[in-house]
């Protein structure tokens, strides 16, 4: 039997492409164009049209990088045209785009000379409606039009100028395509859609299956009864012949799949912030048009930031956008500021962003989101379900892990299990993109790849241009109105992520559990790329509880008035920056520049604060007082309070090493560890005097740097490869070692060479320190390089524990598995721990998150020691080829014979500096916490403005832990509230009168108190 089903397919392309596609628009005519160029950043609209536009030649080159072109665009409707019953008149406008990517090149907006806006224009949404510009058939109307650059440049990761406007050069980026007034046949466009949909279902049909020639057979006839000379006046008769397979039913087990409208729009990645704000207006416009024209159209938007951007840049937009979500249809979801990495950010950086985004829903719009919605964020911590849980929401989003490089989730719908024990009901799209063009294709994967069948049968799609913004578009709603019921396809409705959520809720009862953190098996080096952006995120998060405890207590004890306004401004400027593409240091040069920038205003902001709370809570006097904001007593003053400091201990003692056939090195002695470098300045032993264990592997040498070579197979900035490990320089040799006198103790400073940058040491022991501290500073100059810092520790750790937020994760030193294995590089806070029974090492870090731990067998004895590595550097070259040179410090701390509680202390106090303030008197401390376990993370005053105290506090060993934490100024009630503040249920808290509460919490259990005044 002669098959000529391929021979059908052939012809069925080039019958699209080169008969109904150009039938689309049979006839146009070009527009008169005059144009401004504005000289530097992006004006107002009406800014820009007060200035002289000049004649502006069809095809012509436009559009130096980052640039802003306003054109004008004039003419007259031909007569007669649109009038027919399927016909409309349209303007179309190609600015040159140069592939088919939208958000990735140029762009732009159209505006009526009134300075509202109507819609956006973008390579796959390139018309505008005659009806949209008003009544009459003249056209007069402007185009403002953005030349950002294709930093994609096809996904070849080559290094580009681009990224950095001072180095991007004036060269065009784009030449001038068709602009003009356009006939749009709604029959033929109708038909298109109709071939699309039935051609994308028989390609993911198999090939003996009946519907598949059923659909085969159908086409073949639309194309026997059309006139390829006439498509538009045959097009109905096309139409008829698709007809019957078009409206055959779905199959009654079919996949359900709930699309929901969606535009994932990178608040700062391969353009700035500043662009993403006109993204946002181009794409939001073009939402609300089509709900315009299709009310079932619902689009779910996540970001309150971007919901801000408009109200305060586009208030017309922004006031169309509200009655949309009045009617149901632009639904805000996932309640966070944005859409935030979340391995990286401190515990009450996670959830101030839920506190903001949700209380701006609710504020500005009486919508309370709750869903959390992170599809792109690279990995998801396992302190995030109690975290969201205790935002008042119950729903968990994400995309991402279908990107991992080894292993597969075992599951799309399932419960997510945190690190206290908190549940959360969890959907991962089988579809495998949050940016669908509900293509057949993508409906077929998403029914294929759904690894639930048989206890589920539905899944979410969000479905719209995305990342550099754009959305859904007409076509996308056509093919899911065609698929809605339809034989050999999953049956597509149209809804909310409530409405999804809902319903697989209902629909799944015996739900399986993932335990602990969904760890993206790639893209590992976003804890160690832009180290300026990751120390400026730390510093950051330190400053604001500083700022937040030191004015709440002024406010409590003096008539100082709390700054809450520009607390929470800044607070909204830190948790912008930690966006899933600026903190993780995977944007262009430009996005980094501006959060250095915007990190330098935040600390400037906050110190000012402090300073003006200090002086107020001390007064006026000569006396020096340690301001104390970590929840644990340090050098003789109080957590969370201020006195004189007093240091305990013996002086230390430093000499060189003497006897033993040793040449040269020094030893550093304060009575509580001891330390001996060698030569090349490596630590050859460190010991604590409580146990008497010695610290350092036998044979080996701590604080040692070591250049790989970092060339990953893509992503560059994002991407760590395994095989780095293969390429290693271990940096041994010293350029010079010398001992010096410390402030309060002794250093020793080592210098040497990282490649071609140089790198001083500091290792400093103090009176009374538990810990030895080394502060690397490092003028970077390599390219393509990982700088790590590794501690060989004569310990056999079976797992690691890192700090992540309000508590630690575990996690194996062994490779059992292929899931094992995968964890290669990971992340922590603060500080990271290993141990075995009896004893411990902590490694603190005041900037670093990126680590790895590994398990190394003695030669001598066959025992087994543990390494411990930090991430300090790396030099990728995409998307911005400077990434990190230039100037950095960090610093690091090993305390051993340290337990988890002296890992949790240990991270504190390298990350809250000693700050020392002249004054007349001491402070006592708002509250006293009588359990070290219970650690007080955040002490402000409540957000509705009712001078109430608000402090929030978590246990942080893993383990159950009880006690009482007690106000010292007086007190009318005690409330457990949820993180926005609201009363809450909290098992294990009990008041017990005169502002005291029992605390009785679970491993790892978050708490917030409201304290009335």
């Amino acid at each position: 039997m002669h098959d000529d089903r391929r021979i059908t397919e052939v012809r069925l392309a080039r019958f699209v492409r080169e008969r109904i596609d150009p039938a689309v628009y049979p006839r146009s005519v070009p527009l008169t164009l005059t144009s401004w160029d504005a000289p530097g950043e992006p004006v107002t609209v009406m800014e820009a049209l007060r200035h002289d536009f000049l004649p502006q030649e069809h095809g012509a080159a436009w559009g130096q990088p980052w640039g802003t072109k306003w054109l004008r665009l004039q003419g007259d409707v031909p007569e007669a045209w649109g009038t027919g019953a399927d016909t409309a008149v349209e303007i179309v406008v190609d600015l040159g785009f140069i592939n088919e990517a939208p958000g990735f090149q140029c762009e732009g907006i159209a505006w009526r000379p009134d300075g509202t806006i109507i819609k956006a224009i973008s390579p796959r949404n390139q018309y505008i409606p005659l009806k949209l510009l008003g009544s009459g058939m003249a056209v007069d109307f402007y185009v403002e039009a953005a030349a950002n650059p294709d930093m994609a440049q096809g996904w070849t990761f080559a290094a580009t100028p681009l990224g950095d406007k001072a180095t991007a050069g004036t060269a065009p980026q784009y030449r001038l395509g068709r602009i003009a007034i356009a006939e749009l046949n709604q029959t033929v466009w109708e038909l298109q859609q109709d071939v699309l949909t039935l051609s994308g279902l028989m390609h993911e049909l198999p090939v003996e299956q009946p519907r598949r020639h059923e659909i085969l057979r159908a086409l073949e006839r639309m194309m026997d009864r059309m006139d390829p000379d006439d498509v538009p006046g045959t097009a109905a008769a096309g139409r008829a012949a698709l007809a019957e397979v078009l409206s055959r039913p779905a199959y009654a087990s079919a996949h359900q799949l709930v699309a929901t409208g969606h535009a994932h729009i990178d608040s700062a990645w391969l353009w700035p912030v500043r662009e993403t704000i006109r993204k946002c207006a181009r794409t939001f416009s073009n939402v609300v048009a089509l709900m315009d024209e299709d009310p079932g159209f619902v689009f779910s938007c996540s970001s309150a930031q971007q919901f801000a951007w408009m109200k305060e840049f586009y208030p017309e937009l922004f006031g169309r956008i509200r009655e949309k979500v009045k009617a149901g249809q632009f639904v805000p979801v996932g309640g966070m500021w944005v859409e935030s990495d979340t391995n990286m950010p401190g515990g009450e950086a996670m959830a101030r962003q839920f506190v903001e985004g949700k209380s701006y829903f609710l504020q500005e719009f009486g919508v309370e989101c709750r869903e959390a919605w992170l599809p792109d964020s690279f990995g998801y911590s396992a302190a995030l379900p109690q975290i969201v849980k205790s935002a008042g929401s119950r729903w968990f989003l994400t995309q991402k892990i279908s990107w991992n490089q080894v292993n597969r989730m075992p599951h799309h719908t399932f419960n997510w299990e945190g690190i206290d024990g908190t549940r959360l009901f969890t959907h991962f799209p089988p579809v495998d993109t949050y940016n669908a063009e509900l293509t057949g294709r993508e409906l077929a994967h998403a029914e294929r790849n759904f690894r639930d069948h048989g206890r589920a049968n539905t899944s979410l799609v969000p479905f719209g241009y995305g990342d550099g913004g754009g959305g859904p578009t007409r076509e996308m709603l056509a093919a899911a109105h065609r698929t809605a019921d339809l034989e050999g396809s999953p049956k597509v409705r149209i809804g909310s992520a409530e409405s999804f959520f809902t319903q697989a809720e209902e629909g799944y009862a015996a739900l399986p559990v993932w335990v602990g953190e969904m760890y993206l098996e790639l893209h590992r080096g976003t804890y160690t790329s832009q180290a300026k952006t990751k120390a400026g995120n730390r510093r950051s998060e330190h400053l604001l509880r500083e700022a937040e405890l030191w004015c709440a207590t002024a406010a409590v004890r003096s008539s100082f008035t709390y700054p809450a306004a520009e607390l929470k401004r800044l607070w909204r400027l830190v948790l912008l920056q930690q966006f899933h593409d600026i903190l993780p240091g995977s944007s262009i040069a430009w996005v980094h520049q501006d959060a250095e920038r915007n990190y330098a205003a935040i600390s400037s902001g906050l110190e000012a604060l402090i300073g003006q709370a200090a002086a107020a809570l001390l007064g006026e006097g000569s006396r020096l007082f340690l301001l104390n904001a970590a929840p644990h007593g340090r050098n003789g003053v109080p957590a969370l309070g201020a006195a004189e400091p007093s240091v305990a201990g013996p002086a230390v003692q430093s000499h060189e090493v003497d006897g033993d056939g040793v040449d040269g090195g020094f030893v550093l002695d304060n009575g509580i560890i001891r330390a001996v470098l060698d030569s090349d300045g490596l630590i050859t032993s460190l010991t604590d005097y409580a146990t008497g264990r010695e610290a350092i592997a036998p044979g080996a040498r701590g604080n040692l740097l070591e250049l790989h070579r970092d060339t990953p197979n893509e992503w560059d900035a994002w991407d760590i490869d395994e095989f780095y490990r293969r390429n290693v320089t271990p940096l041994t040799a010293a350029q010079d070692v010398r001992l010096e006198p410390a402030e309060s103790g002794a250093r020793v400073v080592v210098e040497r060479m990282a490649g071609s940058s140089p790198v001083t040491q500091s290792i400093t022991l103090d009176v009374g320190s538990d810990s030895l501290a080394i502060t690397t500073a490092v003028e970077w100059q390599e390219s393509e390089k990982l700088l790590k810092l590794g501690f060989p520790l004569d310990v056999k750790a079976d797992r690691s524990a890192a700090e992540t937020q309000f508590g630690h994760v575990f996690r194996p030193t062994h490779n059992n598995t292929s899931w094992e294995a995968a964890k290669f590089e990971i992340c922590a806070h603060r500080w990271i721990h290993v141990a075995e029974p009896g004893y411990g090492v902590a490694i603190s870090n005041s900037a670093t998150y990126g680590h790895d731990v590994t398990r190394n067998v003695r030669e001598d004895d066959g025992g087994t020691t543990t390494s411990v590595r930090l991430s300090l550097l790396r030099a990728p070259k995409f998307p911005d080829p400077a990434a990190d040179r230039g100037h950095h410090e960090l610093t690091v701390t090993v305390r051993p014979g340290a337990g988890i509680a002296e890992a949790v202390e240990e991270g504190y106090r390298t990350n809250l500096a000693p700050r020392l303030v002249r004054g007349g008197h001491g402070v006592e401390p708002l509250f006293t916490v009588d359990n070290p376990a219970l650690v007080v993370e955040a002490v402000k005053l409540a957000e509705d403005g009712s001078g109430d105290v608000v402090v929030r506090l978590y246990e942080s060993l893993g383990q159950r832990s009880a006690g009482i934490i007690k106000a010292t100024f007086p007190v009318l009630d005690v409330q457990a509230t949820d993180l926005l503040e609201r009363p809450a249920e909290a098992p294990g808290v009990t008041p017990a009168g005169q502002g005291s509460v029992h605390l009785a919490l679970r491993p790892f259990q978050l708490i917030t108190l409201r304290f009335a005044r």
